[in-house]
C-alpha cells in the first residue's frame, strides 16, 4: 500500500492563488474543482487562469475574480457561508478551523476578542474560495500527507488596512507559530496570511523533502517578476515507504503532587477533547519522598497552545515542559468490516515484514456487546474473522476517503 503524498516547496513564497495554482499545474482539473467549489452555493465568483513564467520557470497562474467588492466582514460571516455550503462535513470543518485561525491571529494582535474582529484584507469572498478550494483540491488529488518546507519571510513594510506596517504581516507571524521559518533577502511579502493559515492547518510535517517517488510536480506563480522566482512548487507522489512515517508533534509534560486524584479524569477528557494524541499518567516519587504523578500530552503542534492552558487551568501544576518530538507511525487504514452483527470499525496497521494487525474498535464492540447480549469475545473474533476474507470499506483516518463510502 502506498500513500499519496505532497510536498509544498516555498521557494519563492506562497499566497491562497499560488497554492491553488501549483495544484492545478501539478494535475488538478480545473472543471473539477470548480464543480467540487459549486457547493459552496456562492454566486458571483470566477477563476481567471494562464500560463506564465517566473525567471524562466514555467507555472500556471490563478486569481479568483469576485463581483462583491466587499473585502472586510467578521469572521462569522465567513464561516456562515462555510456551514450554509453542500460541501462535505470534513471539508466544512478543516475550512471553518483555517478561517477560525486567522480571526484567531487577529484577535491576538488586535487584543480583543474573536467575535469583535473584522477581517480586512481577508474579509473577501476570495478568501472562502482559496480557503476552500485548498482543502477540497488536495482530496481531489487523492492526498493522504502534507509536507511543507520552512517558510521563507523577508523584511519591509506593506500598507493595510490599519496603516504601515512592517513584513512578516504580523498575522502572518502569529499563524506560522510553531512552525519553521527562515530569512530571506528582499523587501516584500512573501508568506500571505491565507496561505500560512492553509499551510499550517494542513501540514502534517515541516522540513525537508521527505522520500517519495514523485508523480507530478506543479508550479503555481504569484504576481512579482523577483530575482528569486516567484513560485510555489508542489511534488506530488507516492510515499518511498509504505511502513513508518515520521512526523513532528509536540509533547507537554508536568510532575504533579497535589491535585485530587478523582480530578484527573476530567482532565484528561478535557485534554483529548482539545485535540491531544495521547495522555499518560505514571506514578513517580518526587524530592522529600512525596507521590506524584508525571502527567505527559502528546498532540499535533498546532494544539499545544490550548492544551497548555488546560493543563494550566485545571491542575495545581505550577509550569509545563514542552518540547517538539519525532514520531514514527505505521500506514494504517480504517475499515468497515460487516459482520453479523452489524459494521464494525476496524484498524488495520501495515507492518514493514508485509504482515498486517487488525485491531477492532473495542468501544463499537463493547456497544453491540450490550445491545444485542452477545459475548464481547465473541464479536472481536467476528471482525478479525470477517475483516481477512470480507470487500471491506475503506476509509482514511486523516480525512481523504478512498472505497466504496466516503465518511468526512
Amino acid at each position: 500500500m502506498q500513500n499519496n503524498i505532497i510536498y509544498f516547496d516555498l521557494i519563492g513564497g506562497a499566497s491562497g492563488n499560488m497554492i491553488l495554482g501549483a495544484l492545478l499545474d501539478a494535475g488538478l482539473e480545473l472543471d473539477v474543482l470548480r464543480a467540487a467549489l459549486d457547493g459552496l452555493a456562492l454566486p458571483g465568483w470566477t477563476f481567471e487562469t494562464k500560463r506564465v513564467t517566473r525567471r524562466g520557470i514555467a507555472a500556471t497562474w490563478l486569481d479568483v475574480r469576485v463581483d462583491d467588492k466587499k473585502t472586510e466582514r467578521h469572521l462569522r460571516d465567513l464561516i456562515d457561508v462555510i456551514a450554509a455550503s453542500k460541501l462535505p462535513a470534513e471539508a466544512q470543518a478543516t475550512s471553518a478551523r483555517i478561517l477560525t485561525r486567522i480571526g484567531e491571529a487577529e484577535a491576538q494582535i488586535h487584543a480583543q476578542p474573536i467575535e469583535q474582529i473584522h477581517l480586512h484584507e481577508l474579509g473577501g469572498l476570495d478568501t472562502i474560495v482559496d480557503v476552500v478550494g485548498a482543502v477540497v483540491g488536495l482530496r481531489l488529488l487523492g492526498v493522504e500527507r502534507v509536507v511543507v518546507s520552512p517558510f521563507p519571510l523577508a523584511r519591509g513594510r506593506m500598507t493595510m488596512a490599519h496603516g504601515n506596517f512592517p513584513l512578516p504581516a504580523p498575522a502572518t507571524l502569529a499563524l506560522l507559530h510553531d512552525a519553521p521559518i527562515v530569512g530571506v533577502d528582499g523587501e516584500r511579502e512573501t508568506i500571505t496570511p491565507t496561505a500560512a493559515a492553509i499551510l499550517t492547518t494542513l501540514a502534517n510535517e515541516y522540513g525537508a523533502l521527505p522520500r517519495m517517488t514523485p508523480r507530478a510536480i506543479g508550479y503555481g506563480a504569484g504576481t512579482r517578476d523577483d530575482p528569486t522566482p516567484n513560485v510555489l512548487r508542489v511534488i506530488l507522489g507516492a510515499s518511498a515507504s509504505s511502513s513508518a512515517v515520521m512526523e513532528s508533534i509536540v509533547e507537554l509534560e508536568t510532575n504533579i503532587d497535589d491535585l485530587n486524584p478523582q480530578m484527573y479524569d476530567y482532565v484528561m477528557a478535557r485534554l483529548f477533547e482539545a485535540g491531544a494524541l495521547d495522555v499518560t499518567l505514571t506514578p513517580m516519587q518526587m524530592k522529600k519522598n512525596r507521590l506524584a504523578t508525571w502527567l505527559r500530552v502528546f498532540a499535533p503542534i498546532e494544539r499545544a497552545a490550548e492544551l497548555r492552558t488546560i493543563l494550566l487551568n485545571e491542575t495545581t501544576t505550577l509550569g509545563v515542559r514542552e518540547r517538539i518530538v519525532q514520531r514514527y507511525t505505521l500506514a494504517r487504514e480504517i475499515i468497515l468490516v460487516e459482520t453479523e452483527f452489524g459494521k464494525i470499525q476496524t484498524k488495520v496497521a501495515h507492518r514493514p515484514n508485509g504482515t498486517q494487525t487488525i485491531t477492532p474498535e473495542y468501544d463499537d464492540c463493547a456497544r453491540i456487546a450490550r445491545e444485542q447480549g452477545v459475548p464481547l469475545q465473541l464479536i472481536l473474533d467476528a471482525v478479525k474473522r470477517c475483516a481477512q476474507t470480507s470487500d471491506a470499506t475503506t476509509y482514511w483516518g486523516n480525512h481523504f476517503s478512498h472505497g466504496k463510502e466516503t465518511h468526512l
